[in-house]
């Protein structure tokens, strides 16, 4: 069984700090692109960040230079530490497992960060 599970998600004040983590399956994790998305209400699932496996990023314009993406391999383990929260970071905040060889595609349940001004 395949899972991914998100945790880390809260209330945070403009300007705060947040760190979410996903852990998954070890035989997934060791060859997927992980990733972070999120879903603002009323709004569409959005790539926030990626993450290869050997550790090259790929970032959305709006996390550049505000959120971290990172993985421990031997963790199983994917994190996305934001900074310089603002509201409209506002969302729920899925992680994802993608391989497009092995035509696998998983998400995670998601974890809602809620950022007030």
């Amino acid at each position: 069984q395949v899972q991914l599970v998100e945790s880390g998600g809260g209330l945070v004040q403009a300007g705060g700090s947040l760190r979410l983590s996903c852990a998954a399956s070890g035989r997934i994790f060791s060859s997927a692109i992980m990733g972070w998305y999120r879903q603002p209400p009323g709004e569409q699932r959005e790539l926030v960040a990626t993450i290869t496996r050997t550790g090259t990023p790929n970032y959305a314009d709006s996390a550049k230079g505000r959120f971290t993406i990172s993985r421990d391999n031997a963790k199983n383990t994917v994190y996305l530490q934001m900074h310089s929260l603002k509201a409209e970071d506002t969302a729920v905040y899925y992680c994802n497992a993608n391989n497009a060889l092995l035509s696998y595609n998983y998400w995670g349940q998601g974890t809602q960060v809620t950022v007030s001004s």
